[in-house]
């Protein structure tokens, strides 16, 4: 029997797997971008991207019959099978490199020689040249590359926030907030320029880090309206040449009841297929997000080291070993995952940033990078916050004693004085402190500055938590 099945296009005729769904156009892909390959693994068009792309498929063939343009069985049979696509029952039939035209027409066009088989074999038709349903004629029709590939990208990217980012942003925040009521009442020294400052609760530090993580969800949400809006019926310049007038805005309003979400056409097609700005804009999100995590990851790391030769204020769970030499050893696993993630997402928002302003005319030709760097930066954070909240911040636990030893050693509770004696002499006692190694309060004592009853009544951890009337 025969392995494979012959299929020609305007390039010459081909030989292809006898049982792949996709046709020449993929094949021509496979042979001139073997790009991405590495120790037996490929760097291929994100899965999600391509379940959006079938979903814009799926949203086409039933707006083009419904404005009798398609033939109603043959618009049923392409949006049964583009569904089929969309919830990931094809998946190995999407093997092409992400590194390939900067438009994504390639992976589009597998998307439509998949569908169209698949619809072809509904139909009681067969694969390749013998099917009955066309990939470009019907799969595709009222449609281009340069309007559907950057659709389905702002769909994969608005799907990913809502399902997977968001959650767990607004989980985490939950968790840090818990801590902070928790904590309430553990005063601990504060820190500025890595030096002692005044004294603060750790309730009140990881308020601060849940205000931070409320800030970026923000401007996420903020950035996911422009993401929301779609080129969708734009085709091939942003004129809509070759579909219907209405084609665009029933797509988008489909797809926004079928998927939930606020999804419309672009106000100006030209600019959303010319520019990338709203990805721009929500990657910039992501990456204020990085920026935030990384910080409050490196505080906890901090306040967590030792466990006795550290800061030692919070005890970080103990995972699994952290030495192949050192007995006993407990590193800050999570929060080095964490930390590389925040590097990886800041470096992929430089290479979108360049991505995005190559847009020549009415093409951006750098699309596949944009997704691939959008939806990593999504799918990493997502999984790292998860990993965090659940294998280090429910398990992390104060040292009490640790904390008051630091806040009672500490200089800046001079800081307390200086509405009674003045800055001057306040600095002059925290110098006679450190000088000597003696405590604040004898060294107040030994310069005759103040008596020892108006130290103990100025000098109160509990007092300096906030402004005093």
């Amino acid at each position: 029997m025969a392995s494979t099945r012959s299929e020609t296009d305007s390039f010459g005729t081909l030989e292809l797997p006898l049982d792949a769904l996709w046709g020449a156009q993929t094949a021509r892909s496979l042979q001139f971008f073997k790009i991405g390959q590495h120790e037996g693994q490929q760097q291929i068009m994100p899965l999600s991207l391509i379940h959006a792309l079938a979903w814009f498929k799926w949203a086409a063939a039933l707006v083009n019959r419904d404005l009798g343009l398609l033939d109603g069985a043959e618009a049923e049979a392409i949006a049964a099978a583009a569904r089929e696509v969309a919830a990931g029952a094809h998946d190995g039939q999407f093997p092409l490199s992400v590194w390939q035209t900067g438009s994504g027409t390639q992976s589009h066009m597998n998307v439509n020689e998949v569908i169209a088989n698949l619809a072809s074999q509904a139909l009681g038709g067969a694969l390749g040249a013998q099917r009955s349903i066309h990939p470009n004629d019907q799969v595709n029709l009222g449609q281009s590359s340069n309007d559907v590939f950057p659709s389905a990208m702002h769909l994969a990217v608005a799907l990913q926030a809502k399902q997977s980012l968001l959650p767990a942003l607004g989980d985490l925040q939950q968790a840090l907030t818990a801590k902070a009521t928790e904590w309430a009442a553990i005063i601990k020294i504060g820190r500025t320029h890595g030096q002692d400052a005044t004294p603060l609760t750790l309730g009140q530090e990881f308020s601060g880090y849940a205000a931070q993580l409320r800030l970026c969800e923000e401007h996420l949400r903020y950035a996911l309206r422009a993401v929301h809006a779609l080129a969708i019926g734009g085709t091939a310049v942003g004129t809509g040449l070759n579909t219907h007038p209405e084609f665009g805005k029933r797509v988008a309003s489909m797809l926004a009841q079928t998927l939930d979400l606020p999804l419309r056409q672009a106000s100006n097609l030209f600019a959303a297929m010319a520019g990338h700005e709203a990805l721009v804009g929500l990657h910039a999100g992501l990456k204020m997000l990085a920026i935030a995590l990384n910080k409050i990851a490196c505080d906890i790391r901090l306040m967590g080291s030792g466990p006795r030769a550290g800061l030692g204020e919070l005890q970080l769970p103990a995972n699994e070993a952290g030495s192949s030499i050192m007995p006993g050893k407990v590193n800050p696993t999570q929060i080095e995952a964490l930390t590389m993630v925040c590097a990886q997402v800041i470096g992929h928002d430089a290479a979108i940033g360049f991505a995005a302003s190559q847009g020549q005319f009415e093409l951006n030709t750098y699309k596949p990078l944009i997704i691939l760097d959008c939806l990593d930066s999504l799918h990493l954070l997502s999984q790292a916050m998860r990993s965090f909240q659940q294998h280090c911040l429910l398990g992390l636990r104060a040292a009490p004693e640790r904390i008051q030893a630091l806040l009672e050693s500490s200089l800046m509770l001079v800081t307390a004085l200086v509405p009674h004696i003045g800055y001057d002499r306040a600095a002059a006692i925290a110098k006679q402190a450190q000088a000597s190694g003696s405590t604040l309060r004898d060294a107040a004592l030994a310069l005759g500055v103040l008596s020892a009853e108006d130290f103990d009544a100025w000098v109160d951890p509990r007092l300096m938590l906030g402004p005093q009337a």
